[in-house]
């Protein structure tokens, strides 16, 4: 008797029964989504019920857990950040389980729990046109803001097993920033002094790895009870910059006039100078963000003084994020979340992050 193959709905439909929440089960082949809807300033979101598509070959299908914001997402948002983003799904970073196979799929299987890549693309080696060409939640990819998403394989990584869905979730970008700045292009040693700007996710990650590794993290930020939960920890010095608006030489101090070896640069124009002011010897910078804004010159002197080097950061490969989930089991690591929001108060959690009020990661729970 020849065998019987069921329509790729009809599977999809078995498989939310037996794996996916009562929501998603009873919605069968439907799956809730935000899409970015065009607003009087940049876009809006809105929350949608689309059909899940079948996998193709070489595909996965997850259903997402956790998912959790970064700044880029904010600039998403305002519609300052890539192309005509309309109708796209939002947010590079997730967590979940593996829930059904395309053909061909081999690098996972049904229940492994995963997190996605913030470039499908880039698996590993250098960074190549093609392999930048899709970013999750921007103008060029969809994100991850859904209950359900379709992926090609090679655009996920399984999770450390210590890891909560909500924990996993905070990784992609922000963890995988820090971890290519310091370790990958900066090579850090142990003793060695990281400069950290701020108390946000790429800050927070940079300090955790940092303190892990032997390092000794200097942190700034504006808020005393922020650079407390700092020290605990593992930052060596602390340096409030409206207190000391020249925080430069505070920094300085700290190393006893040596200097930092490792910078993660995420201000922009108005902390770069400071920062390179702050570098020693063979210092490297690793150039990330902008919030203070991407114009502004670079002093090529204070650079070559103290013959440093600079490299631009945008993320990095599977490689180097499977690389980091290493380090992170190995130690035991644990993400900082400030505070996780539902999913149907996804709007909230933006407007969380924009305050700036929080410390480590913003985590949206689906």
């Amino acid at each position: 008797m020849g065998s019987t193959r069921l329509p790729a709905c009809a599977v999809l439909a078995l498989i939310w029964a037996a794996l996916a929440t009562p929501t998603l089960a009873a919605a069968a082949d439907k799956s809730r989504r935000y899409e970015l809807e065009r607003a009087d300033k940049g876009y809006r979101l809105a929350l949608r019920s689309v059909e899940i598509p079948a996998p193709k070959s070489n595909e996965v299908v997850v259903r997402i857990r956790a998912v959790s914001l970064n700044h880029r997402d904010l600039y998403v948002l305002q519609g300052v950040y890539g192309g005509d983003a309309s109708g796209r799904v939002p947010v590079s970073d997730g967590a979940g389980e593996v829930v059904a196979l395309g053909p061909g799929a081999k690098r996972f299987k049904v229940g492994d729990r995963v997190a996605t890549t913030f470039f499908e693309s880039w698996n590993s080696g250098p960074p190549t046109p093609a392999a930048i060409a899709r970013s999750r939640g921007g103008a060029d990819a969809a994100g991850v803001l859904s209950e359900t998403i379709v992926t090609h394989e090679d655009g996920l990584v399984r999770i450390p097993d210590h890891l909560s869905f909500e924990e996993a979730a905070t990784l992609p970008c922000a963890g995988v920033t820090a971890w290519n700045g310091l370790f990958t292009h900066g090579h850090l040693q142990r003793d060695q002094f990281v400069l950290l700007e701020g108390t946000g996710g790429v800050s927070i990650f940079g300090l955790q790895f940092a303190a892990a590794a032997g390092a000794r993290p200097i942190i700034t930020s504006s808020s005393d009870a922020k650079l407390e939960r700092a020290r605990s920890l593992g930052a060596v010095a602390t340096v409030n910059y409206r207190t000391h608006p020249e925080w430069q030489k505070e920094v300085r101090a700290a190393t006893q006039g040596a200097g930092v070896s490792h910078v993660l640069e995420i201000g922009g124009k108005d902390t770069l100078p400071k920062a390179l002011a702050s570098l020693g010897l063979g210092g490297h910078v690793a150039l990330i963000g902008g919030l203070t804004g991407f114009e502004g010159s670079v002093d090529v002197g204070a650079v070559t003084g103290s013959l440093g080097s600079l490299t631009s950061i945008y993320v990095g490969s599977r490689e180097e994020f499977e690389a980091m989930n290493a380090f992170i089991a190995k130690h035991g690591l644990k993400p900082v979340i400030d505070r996780v929001f539902p999913f149907d108060e996804a709007p909230a959690a933006f407007d969380y992050l924009e305050s700036g009020s929080h410390f480590g990661k913003v985590v949206i729970r689906l």
